[in-house]
């Protein structure tokens, strides 16, 4: 299935990044084509770590969001159909939607066989639940709605558990799921070396290399991962 997956939550530090660069792997683990978008202006983290997949986009021009619709062009018959991964920056949430309506986006995209995937990057405050009413509100039925419970950012999700905004998305088939964190010292060297995930559990020499229990930490958080997203059948 080609699906086109927006990975956002509209708040700075709820995880968006980090989920675009699993799923990256994700795909390239499972032998998926895709390419992916980084709509973040300052730090552009997912085209950096995966610069053989992704490119930086600009989301406040009509011009630049219709890079994103077009990657499902197909240049010939013959090439294998790909999904599409955007890691969408804070605040982009009202140029996305005006471009969706304006365009008629979900529905083009259905007529084409493209399952749109919403990914809400949760953490366990209140605004991350108001945020998540807001893109359900917005978008209705159609998308399907993946809320993520970032456990890197929080144990306690009982408000967004709770939650009428959480309802909503589940009665229209949403699904909720929950990210499991990595080990903070594995990710600072990850990061620190522009690692995608394949070359952070392989690599094994520079000043930042991961040790070899980081290592087999970073396998079993991949692991872990991957069989959540097996679930979600995206």
């Amino acid at each position: 299935m080609r699906s086109l997956n927006l990975i956002g939550g509209e708040k700075g530090g709820v995880g968006k990044s980090v989920t675009a660069r699993v799923l990256a792997q994700y795909f390239i683990d499972k032998g998926r084509p895709f390419v992916g978008f980084d709509t973040d202006r300052s730090h552009t983290s997912f085209a950096r770590f995966y610069s053989d997949y992704a490119s930086p986009v600009v989301v406040d021009t009509y011009e630049g969001l219709d890079q994103i619709a077009s990657a499902f062009e197909q240049a010939s018959p013959d090439e294998p159909p790909r999904s599409v991964i955007v890691d969408l920056a804070a605040q982009t949430a009202t140029p996305l939607a005006r471009w969706a309506k304006e365009s008629d986006l979900l529905s083009l995209l259905g007529e084409m066989g493209v399952a749109v995937n919403f990914w809400h990057l949760a953490d366990t405050g209140k605004e991350s639940v108001d945020l998540l009413g807001r893109l359900v509100d917005t978008y209705g039925p159609g998308p399907n709605y993946l809320v993520v419970k970032n456990l890197g950012r929080g144990s306690d999700f009982s408000h967004l558990e709770e939650s009428q905004a959480l309802k909503n998305a589940l009665a229209l088939d949403g699904k909720l799921v929950s990210l499991g964190a990595l080990h903070e010292t594995s990710m600072r060297k990850i990061d620190l070396q522009n690692l995608s995930f394949w070359a952070a559990t392989n690599a094994r020499s520079g000043p930042d290399a991961l040790g070899m229990m980081e290592r087999q930490r970073v396998k079993s958080w991949l692991k872990a991962t991957y069989a959540t997203l097996d679930g979600l059948q995206i």
